[in-house]
């Protein structure tokens, strides 16, 4: 790598996702003890633990390691729906917004979008949508919620909401699918047991380098016939990967390490919630939730030169939308880079 680009970024204060983390010392050197094998023909022991450790803490009867949530989820909906179906969807979510049009090439099916409340969808509105016995109209066949969610600020759903959805979804013969990259945020607000909450879903996707600290990898759970097929997709849209134990004990590592410690990024979330609101160049924030921030700024039209000047200052953060910015704490921001975060944020002017 340039030596000039290493050294930038090692300097700056990276706020723009919670995937740019780097691994631990101690997570690189578990990597290097990884018993590995070929994972095409189920062989890769690490692999399978990680795989059988995922599904039994929620619950699942089964999972699958893929190298992305962009893949579990896409791997998700091909299993779920036939061409020709239908999604329902938050205008804003993940799997519509973000996974290069993934579910008309990968399903040939089409999205229901709905408005919803910062990402999240209510029984109520999803009632609405569900179409009727008509040739006119193409089937609905799956309901897509993402928790938290990500263009909502990090907002984590009403767990009462979700049990209403899924009776609505059991009721009506629709498979629902939960896009949980950020699962583990939601699941230290709201406290439910990790049990109770995935058995809402037919299936969930677990993101492990969003948060947690991986470097790559997410994990799809479902009940034992779900994930034959699931398996089976992932070859073809050339998911399938051989000694992937190495990257599936950093999955383990961060299982087993860094999920309590989702606090400490809350926690300074929050901080970052309390100073912006404090600038006179911020019109509002997003609620703040977990750890990502959503700023609406007073001067829409200055938002790249806010961009810019926080550069400037060795900090980085991304822009959201028109006159919006995002700042995501994670397990490479320290305490100290808030401080220091803080301080330069009331150097900045209008």
């Amino acid at each position: 790598m340039n030596t000039f680009v290493h050294s930038f970024f090692l300097n700056m204060i990276d706020f723009r996702s919670d995937t740019v983390t780097k691994p631990s010392k101690e997570m690189l050197e578990f990597m290097f003890s990884a018993e590995v094998g070929d994972d095409v023909f189920n062989e890769d022991p690490t692999v399978n633990f990680l795989q059988q450790k995922i599904a039994t803490l929620f619950g699942k009867e089964d999972a699958l390691f893929c190298s992305s949530g962009t893949q579990t989820n896409q791997i998700a909906i091909n299993v779920h729906t036939q061409p020709g179906g239908e999604v329902i969807c938050h205008y804003d979510s993940h799997v519509y917004k973000y996974e290069g049009g993934g579910i008309a090439k990968n399903s040939g099916v089409s999205c229901r979008l709905l408005q919803g409340d910062r990402g999240r969808l209510t029984v109520d509105e999803i009632k609405n949508w569900l179409n009727p016995d008509d040739v006119h109209y193409p089937i609905t066949q799956l309901v897509c919620v993402e928790d938290t969610a990500n263009r909502g600020g990090g907002a984590v759903y009403d767990f009462n909401e979700l049990k209403k959805i899924k009776s609505f979804c059991k009721e009506n013969d629709l498979k629902l699918h939960l896009d949980g990259a950020r699962i583990f945020n939601a699941l230290i607000v709201n406290k439910i047991d990790y049990v109770e909450y995935a058995s809402l879903f037919d299936s969930v996707s677990i993101c492990l380098s969003k948060g947690l600290g991986a470097p790559v990898g997410s994990l799809l759970l479902g009940n034992k016939e779900f994930i034959k097929k699931a398996r089976r997709v992932r070859k073809v849209l050339g998911g399938g990967m051989r000694q992937a134990g190495y990257l599936a004990t950093a999955g383990i590592y961060a299982l087993d390490n860094n999920v309590n410690r989702l606090k400490k990024d809350h926690f300074h979330a929050k901080e970052l919630e309390k100073t912006f609101l404090e600038l006179d160049w911020v019109k509002e924030l997003t609620p703040v939730e977990t750890n990502i921030v959503v700023v609406h700024l007073k001067f829409p039209e200055k938002r790249d030169l806010y961009i810019q000047k926080l550069k400037e200052k060795e900090i980085l953060c991304m822009a959201f939308g028109p006159g919006m910015l995002r700042f995501v704490t994670h397990l490479n921001i320290s305490s100290e880079d808030i401080q220091q975060t803080i301080k330069i944020l009331h150097q900045i002017v209008t």
